[in-house]
């Protein structure tokens, strides 16, 4: 009994683990976290001017001065985001991917929609809004433009540009110019493709008689903290990759950490003289992202400007310095990245455009040799099958096949501890007042009938890896919001939204959030009951009542789990149920399933003297 007590413990442990883990990191946080950052939303939105981008100084190219450019008052009341739309001349964006504007004021990408996404499962909810420009509730915006001394006056917020068309379109790039009265004209042509990605080239054309020396640079403005969704799983916030300084991931409460930089109320970080790379700031689904020139050195820089109530988070890119002699030019380009963090384009865009780790843009975590290859095999059979249900459910089978030997191995040993019950039993009963002679007569059986004592755990140790990538991909890649199964399951990535408390929608009330247990819960529940009781009753009352109520226990757990999540573990327990009855009967071992079952829910028959003694 003492072996079968441990490998008990050990699934146990193993299993809670997991679920507890998750309940505790992700779960429990998310309510309070919620109601927090609605608070903080409701005061974002004052509009305010470029800021922190570094520009020269004689410090490694540190931040002497902010942008040239009108702040407006603090205490300005937001308008909606069609009234702040409204504010300026646009250059319309129409692709089959984004649509929205560019303020001719200002020259800023501040009004983004995404095409083919929407808030809900639902075609006729609103579409996902990305940049916002400043006056609405939430700015959020990317700008490109120059920084320098002695050269007359710059483009910055308040610059109203010409442009040569009304619509930006993929193929059809537009020129946007602007003449300082200095000497300077400044060109800037903005195309799109027909996915998430702009290129900014930018002009300078000197037609005064003195040489001017200017930086070009890039950044990306995000008024007030969003409301986070991944917490511990995945990164939510500032990042970026900055040559051999590689990965660099800052929360919005890590940014606030850093020393002064730069203006007044201003904290940050740079990384100067770096080659490669890129800096944005990302969502769980979204991103949008400067992208420098990949061959050229720049300084990047993540920081967090407060300003009354107001918190501005803002990741820049400042190139190396352009001198433009008279009667010569110069270009700058840049590219932005505002979209859907899909897998497969975001790797196009990391081969196509040579963009230096544009993939870590994806958090796919310290596993990613375990999610990585998991979203892959999914992707493949969803292209196959056209439903990422199905590709659950095959991809399982499928690793069930791969791990076939081990399995087999675990269950044949367990099958083996089945047939020698009677000769366990024995040796308790003779041994049971000397423990210690209990155990070396029980690992010489072990011995002499080839058994691993601890084979049990093996199923659970492998479906603990599966679990957490499967669980990863599931909460990571948008390619699974929104992704229907079959029936009621129209969100593989949200959990089942039935509930048995209103029995399944019948009756007329909506069941409390706090509360998911839904059909799919219940039938992941069903086979893990049923896996238990291929197994023999414990003779220990106390472990008989721990396997009859942890498949309840388990049920209400992953009842918040995403409904992939509770699909795969309800179908690999019966794929688990199937391969032990193959085996046992291979073996010449009864499958006592029934009789434990008639075990568990008859009265008259107390633990350990149902199917168990019958063996």
């Amino acid at each position: 009994m003492g072996n079968d007590k441990t490998n008990m413990f050990v699934a146990i442990a193993l299993s809670l683990a997991v679920l507890l883990g998750w309940n505790y990191f992700v779960a429990a946080p998310m309510s309070e976290r919620q109601r927090q950052t609605q608070a903080q939303n409701k005061a974002a939105g004052q509009p305010l001017g470029s800021d922190a981008v570094p520009t020269p100084s004689s410090k490694e190219g540190g931040p002497s001065a902010p942008v040239p450019g009108t702040v407006p008052s603090a205490g300005q009341a937001p308008v909606s985001r069609d009234e702040a739309i409204a504010r300026s001349a646009r250059l319309r964006v129409d692709t089959p991917a984004l649509f929205g504007s560019i303020a001719l004021k200002g020259g800023r990408i501040d009004d983004i929609l995404l095409k083919n996404y929407h808030e809900t499962v639902s075609d006729e909810s609103p579409r996902i809004v990305l940049l916002s420009p400043t006056g609405s509730a939430n700015p959020y915006y990317a700008e490109f433009g120059w920084v320098g001394a002695d050269a007359g006056p710059l483009p910055n917020s308040e610059t109203v540009w010409k442009a040569d068309a009304e619509v930006l379109t993929p193929g059809k790039p537009v020129t946007l110019t602007w003449d300082n009265g200095a000497g300077l004209t400044f060109k800037r042509i903005v195309a799109v493709d027909d996915k998430f990605m702009f290129t900014v080239r930018d002009e300078i054309d000197n037609t005064g008689s003195k040489a001017v020396t200017l930086y070009p640079y890039s950044l990306v403005s995000r008024w007030g903290k969003p409301q986070t969704q991944g917490y511990y799983v995945l990164h939510e916030g500032l990042i970026g990759v900055l040559g051999t300084d590689g990965l660099q991931e800052y929360t919005y409460d890590h940014v606030a950490k850093e020393p002064a930089y730069g203006g007044a109320n201003t904290k940050g970080k740079a990384w100067t003289n770096v080659t490669g790379g890129f800096v944005g700031i990302t969502d769980k689904y979204w991103a949008a992202a400067s992208i420098p020139d990949q061959d050229k050195p720049f300084t990047g820089a993540f920081t967090e400007r407060t300003d009354g109530a107001t918190k501005v988070y803002q990741t820049s890119v400042r190139g190396d310095a352009v001198s433009v002699a008279p009667g010569a030019s110069s270009v700058a380009t840049q590219r932005l990245f505002a979209g859907a963090k899909e897998v497969n384009q975001i790797n196009a865009y990391q081969k196509e455009l040579g963009i230096k780790q544009f993939d870590l843009m994806i958090d796919w975590g310290w596993f990613w040799f375990l999610t990585k290859p998991m979203f892959k095999a999914l992707d493949f059979f969803f292209h196959l099958l056209g439903n990422f249900g199905v590709s659950i459910l095959l991809v399982t089978a499928i690793l069930k096949l791969f791990f076939l030997p081990i399995a087999n191995r675990s269950y044949v040993s367990m099958a083996k501890m089945k047939a020698v019950q009677p000769e366990m039993a024995s040796i308790r009963e003779r041994y049971k007042d000397d423990k210690m002679k209990q155990q070396q007569a029980m690992m010489e059986l072990y011995k002499k009938e080839k058994i691993n004592p601890v084979a049990g755990c093996w199923p659970v140790l492998i479906q603990i890896p599966v679990f957490f990538a499967l669980y990863k991909v599931l909460f990571i890649t948008i390619e699974m919001r929104h992704a229907p199964f079959f029936g009621w399951i129209q969100d593989l990535a949200a959990p089942d939204p039935t509930s048995l408390l209103n029995l399944f929608g019948l009756l007329p009330f909506a069941a409390p959030d706090f509360v998911h247990l839904g059909v799919w819960p219940l039938v992941m529940g069903v086979t893990m009951f049923v896996q238990m009781k291929m197994n023999p009753t414990p003779p220990d009352p106390v472990q008989a009542q721990v396997f009859t109520f942890m498949p309840i226990i388990f049920t209400f757990m992953l009842g918040s789990f995403p409904a992939g999540l509770v699909i795969y573990w309800a179908w690999n327990n019966t794929l688990s149920v199937i391969q032990q009855y193959v085996i046992m009967r291979r073996n010449g071992v009864k499958v006592e399933l029934w009789d434990n079952l008639r075990g568990t829910f008859s009265k008259k028959t107390p633990p350990g003297k149902g199917a168990a003694a019958k063996s």
